[in-house]
């Protein structure tokens, strides 16, 4: 008898360390005195222990070693985004986080009468989630009730996955306490997510710059290492490049920074900018241009922080409150490289929420002014930078071209513009233009050392050292001196020498008949010059009153300049026909009475 008992314990004994072997042997849940981690037995020898027992076990599950504490109120993970509810952790959720959670000790177990004693606890460690669970993947409910609200995953359960009755999902859907042969304890490799993207199918991730990018890290700054889980598992698991790292260049499962949307960080712009976005791993230095005088402020919302201003996905874009965030401009799911001609957003800014010329949210934009129109048309909270006869900080109102008599010029970013005749039209810089030429907002504000002027780059309107985030200079102050430098924002687009030829603005002569000094050339060249800014305004004018002259030709003086005369309300410009009109007005204390000698030709 007692030999068959002995041959029984053997065989057990194989059977038990066949299913150890080579998993758990070589893992950290191998806490016997002989394990490799440092939270271990000092005199226990034996592995399945710290979890399981053949005898005495707990009640409420077989072989389990392990006490279930009773009362024990987990906080639980929410968001705006999440589509089932999440309930109190049950079944094996609950016998990991028997350890995972640190209400009792690792050697705490049934079978040993006062625990085992070990050489620390999880304290300290990122193993120990504690029963605040908010900035943790949530687990615990039923894929299947959360399907049909998000078409975000995918329509069947992973077949290569763990989940239980009623489609649940759980702790050891994910990880396999037994195998750590992928690091982590993850139940399948996740390269290039492969673990994320068998229950998450976001739109667009297939393709997108973030899924396929092949950039590494260039180790410039160790204190910004952008996957700092490479140093937790072995060589063979560690992932080196933005594709390989997938969901985790911006997410983590648990101890998330950020905890709606478990991201790495609470402020939105860091998980963008503090590790790749900063030279490091992204090849240009997007954070440096937060760094300059004229410049975006994401840093002033932040998820959780109270103000109700942050960015969320489920916000309106037509009444969301006035913020910015890298979300609010780029869909980082669905961010491609690919090109476009204005007004088509291009791949960098595709896919993202935004406000259509009719003033109505849009979910996915087709033009890129819609992305903008999201803060710079729908409300009148930017502070202007020139004080103007007619003053409409809307842009959308200002671009909008069904009504020629509330819009009567702007510059062509919804439609063609409302002047055909142009004649400074092209410049030697951008040959293209012409009178039927559609711009993008981004060809005027942007990265002053954008690739598009010959720069650097980096391109788009997170910074520049010109106001209000221009891609190049242009002056605004009255009595600057003509030259390229001082206009080159105009002058990259509009032919300079075409400009001080007045072809379009002469000047005419006492007595009648064009001559004498051109009206352009006069302005921007003498008695300290006039800016382009003094008579123009750049965006468009909206004319809701019809009492304050013409506004063709981007005609909206600057009042701090332009005064009225003696009798007027405002600065008159009259529009009499192609290149023809008439200034009734005071400008630098000089009376233009309307008569024939400031009209032109």
């Amino acid at each position: 008898m007692k030999v068959v008992i002995w041959a029984l314990c053997s065989v057990l004994l194989w059977v038990t360390q066949s299913l150890a072997t080579p998993g758990i042997l070589s893992s950290k849940h191998n806490m016997s005195s002989w394990g490799p981690g440092d939270v271990k037995a000092l005199t226990e020898d034996r592995v399945c222990i710290f979890c399981h027992t053949p005898h005495n076990a707990t009640p409420q599950t077989p072989l389990w070693n392990r006490s279930i504490l009773e009362g024990v109120n987990y906080q639980l993970y929410e968001s705006s985004t999440l589509t089932v509810t999440v309930g109190q952790p049950t079944g094996p959720s609950r016998l990991c986080l028997s350890c995972h959670d640190g209400t009792i000790g690792i050697g705490a177990v049934l079978s040993v009468s006062g625990g085992i004693v070990m050489t620390r606890e999880l304290f300290g460690r990122s193993s120990l989630l504690g029963t605040d669970l908010r900035d943790d993947h949530p687990f615990s409910f039923s894929y299947s009730d959360a399907l049909p609200f998000n078409p975000e995953l995918h329509a069947n359960l992973p077949e290569d996955l763990l989940t239980y009755p009623g489609g649940i999902i759980h702790c050891t859907t994910c990880h396999d306490a037994h195998d750590n042969s992928y690091g982590l304890f993850l139940a399948v490799n996740n390269q290039r997510s492969s673990l994320c993207t068998r229950c998450h199918n976001v739109q667009g991730w297939a393709l997108s710059t973030h899924a396929t990018s092949e950039a590494t890290w260039n180790g410039s700054d160790p204190n910004f290492n952008p996957w700092p889980w490479n140093t937790k598992v072995e060589a063979e698991n560690q992932r080196h490049t933005v594709a390989d790292n997938g969901c985790e260049n911006c997410h983590v499962s648990h101890h998330a920074g950020g905890q709606q949307r478990l991201l790495r960080y609470q402020a939105e712009e860091n998980n963008c900018i503090r590790n790749c976005h900063n030279g490091q791993v992204g090849t240009t230095n997007i954070a440096a241009e937060f760094q300059k005088s004229s410049r975006h402020q994401p840093e002033l919302a932040t998820i959780g922080d109270g103000s109700g201003n942050a960015h969320d996905p489920t916000e309106n874009a037509a009444s969301m409150s006035v913020h910015v965030e890298c979300q609010d401009c780029h869909d980082q799911h669905g961010v491609t490289n690919a090109t476009a001609q204005a007004p088509i957003v291009n791949g960098r800014m595709r896919g993202v929420s935004g406000v259509d010329k009719a003033g109505s949210a849009v979910d996915e934009v087709q033009f890129e002014y819609e992305v903008c129109f999201k803060c710079h048309g729908s409300t009148d909270t930017v502070t202007p930078t020139v004080t103007r006869v007619l003053q409409t900080m809307n842009k959308r109102l200002v671009f909008d071209p069904s009504n020629p008599s509330l819009t009567p010029s702007f510059h062509p970013i919804v439609s063609v513009g409302r002047n055909s005749n142009m004649p400074s039209l092209p410049s030697r810089f951008v040959t293209s233009l012409n009178a039927t030429s559609v711009i993008y907002c981004t060809d005027c504000h942007d990265n002053d050392k954008s690739t598009k002027v010959g720069g650097p780059g980096p391109n788009g309107p997170h910074g520049s050292q010109y106001s209000p985030i221009l891609r190049q200079r242009y002056e605004r102050q009255a009595g600057t001196q003509e030259n390229f430098a001082a206009y080159a924002l105009c002058y990259y687009c509009h032919d300079r020498d075409n400009i001080l030829s007045d072809a379009s603005f002469q000047k005419r002569s006492v007595g009648g008949g064009p001559g004498g000094p051109g009206g352009h050339s006069l302005h921007l060249m003498t008695g300290g010059g006039t800016s382009c800014s003094v008579c123009h305004d750049p965006h468009g004018v909206y004319d809701a009153t019809h009492t304050t002259g013409d506004h063709t030709h981007l005609i909206n003086f600057d009042t701090t300049v332009v005064g009225p005369v003696t009798g007027q309300t405002s600065p008159i410009f009259t529009d009499n026909g192609v290149f023809s009109g008439t200034c009734t007005l005071v400008c630098h204390g000089r009376v233009h009475d309307g008569s024939i000698n400031y009209s032109y030709p």
